[in-house]
């Protein structure tokens, strides 16, 4: 399901929201290996890769 870049991210627990707004201004996040500096971006982590410095991030469901 697709959502906003940041609220995955912050899921992630890579950052917090506004830090993950920072993350993707400053250029440090990919989708499939296209550099993203705009905050709106939607995304789908089961069938995007999304990296930040290079490195994977990985997005587990949680089951409650």
């Amino acid at each position: 399901m697709e959502e906003r870049l940041q609220k995955l991210l912050a899921q992630a627990g890579l950052a917090s929201r506004r830090g993950a707004e920072q993350l993707i201004r400053a250029g440090r996040i990919a989708i499939n290996g296209t550099t993203v500096s705009e905050l709106g971006i939607k995304a789908d982590p089961e069938q995007d890769r999304i990296s930040c410095d290079g490195k994977a991030i990985l997005f587990e469901q949680k089951l409650y």
